[in-house]
């Protein structure tokens, strides 16, 4: 665009050819700045370009009107050149080309007298500044998006190791509590009685067995839990700690979804009744239809029965009161003293039911599977979990789940 105004400067046809070409030289070298400058990360955003641009707009004025002919295609260089400052982005762009664009239309039909060339020389200006803006705000959006993407990459990788390490919290403290009740178990049935005795060793084999194969799922992140699984594990460790178990279960057969979340039920709720109940009995019921199904453990526990036990540890219903949303149903209304499956205070509880920590705030949308993270992973999948008092100094767990939750949840979201 410039070519015409440097052959008329070497061939002499300008006046002043020694003026033109200090022009030239000037406008190029600011135009080089300007543009330079727009694209410098560190001074893009400084005053430098709009002081470049500025001149460059001076000198363009003054070769333009100076000159005339060629020289007015000068003007659509100007508008690249502005097109690139950032400072000019948005509505100050569009005023700005709008009236460089006008000015540079009207001064060439004042100068020439041709409408046309007027016309081609404004409409040049405004689409020349106008096309570069809108590529090169593209250009930052895409970047935007990039790191936008990296971020939440980023962020995703973090979810997921925190969800990985609250879910091998919860595995490992569960199967801990279960061989260190199976273990008591063997210490009391020894001396009288070897055959129970080595009948819970072998259970203690067989949970550390089907722990590591539960962690090595876990690793692969193909751990799923199982109604009908941890139905007999709390049979099996209500029964080693000396707690009554009475498991009742009508319906049809559950889809492994909500087998799954219901199963994490179980497993909470059985590992505080045995921890810090003290209860003599406990009750699991599983009533499901076609639509819905209602999972129910209710105990009769009283507390911590020995006097020597960490007061905050048993006070089920304190707890419930402060971690489970909504306060817990009628432990919000029915301050009592003794608990039965409420979860753990205690850091030692905390380690060994998975609770505390989990339902204490950290769990994210996804939940852990302390009582709150369970709520939270029903509420997610149309269910509800409530927790209170029952009515008869003990306490219960109700979770209701629709039968369909596969078609609500991400199958792997809710196994985890």
């Amino acid at each position: 665009m410039g070519m015409g105004a440097l052959s008329n400067v070497v061939q002499g046809k300008t006046e002043y050819p020694w003026l033109g070409g200090l022009g030239l030289l000037a406008f190029n070298s600011l135009y080089i700045s300007v543009v330079w400058s727009s694209f410098n990360p560190r001074l893009r955003d400084s005053r430098r370009p709009l002081v470049a641009l500025g001149l460059l707009t001076a000198v363009t004025f003054a070769i333009a009107l100076g000159f005339g002919g060629s020289w007015f295609l000068f003007f659509p260089l100007l508008s690249l050149a502005s097109g690139t400052v950032r400072a000019l982005r948005g509505k100050k762009l569009a005023l700005w080309l709008i009236a460089l664009s006008g000015a540079a239309g009207y001064l060439s039909g004042w100068r020439h007298g041709d409408p046309g060339e007027s016309f081609g020389i404004g409409y040049g200006t405004f689409l020349s500044g106008m096309v570069t803006a809108t590529v090169l705000s593209l250009f930052d959006t895409i970047q935007e998006l990039d790191a936008t993407r990296q971020e939440l990459a980023r962020s995703a990788v973090e979810k997921e190791r925190l969800r990985f390490s609250r879910d091998l919290h919860d595995l490992l403290g569960h199967t801990l509590s279960v061989v260190v009740v199976k273990a008591e178990a063997v210490r009391r049935l020894a001396p009288r009685d070897l055959d129970a005795a080595l009948a819970q060793a072998a259970d203690i084999e067989a949970v550390g067995r089907q722990a590591l194969t539960e962690i090595r799922e876990a690793v692969t992140g193909y751990r799923e839990g199982s109604l009908t699984t941890e139905l007999d594990r709390a049979r099996s460790v209500l029964e080693a700690a000396g707690i009554e178990p009475v498991v009742r279960q009508a319906g049809p057969p559950l889809p492994p979804q909500a087998g799954a979340l219901l199963g994490w039920v179980v497993r909470e709720g059985v590992t505080n009744t045995v921890r810090h109940s003290g209860a003599t009995r406990c009750e699991i019921d599983v009533h499901a239809d076609d639509e819905r199904v209602r999972l129910t453990i209710t105990d009769d526990g009283r507390g911590p029965v020995s006097s020597g036990a960490d007061p905050a540890a048993g006070s089920g219903l304190a707890w419930l009161r402060d971690h489970v949303p909504g306060r817990g149903g009628a432990a919000a209304d029915r301050e009592e003293p003794d608990g039965g499956t409420g979860g753990p205070t205690d850091p030692e509880a905390d380690g060994a039911g998975g609770t505390a920590d989990t339902a204490a705030g950290r769990a994210g949308p996804a939940g852990g599977t302390g009582l709150k993270g369970l709520t939270e992973r029903l509420a997610a999948a149309g269910g509800t979990l409530r927790a209170g008092a029952d009515g008869r100094r003990g306490f219960r767990v109700t979770a209701e789940l629709p039968v369909g939750t596969g078609d609500r949840t991400d199958t792997e979201e809710l196994t985890r």
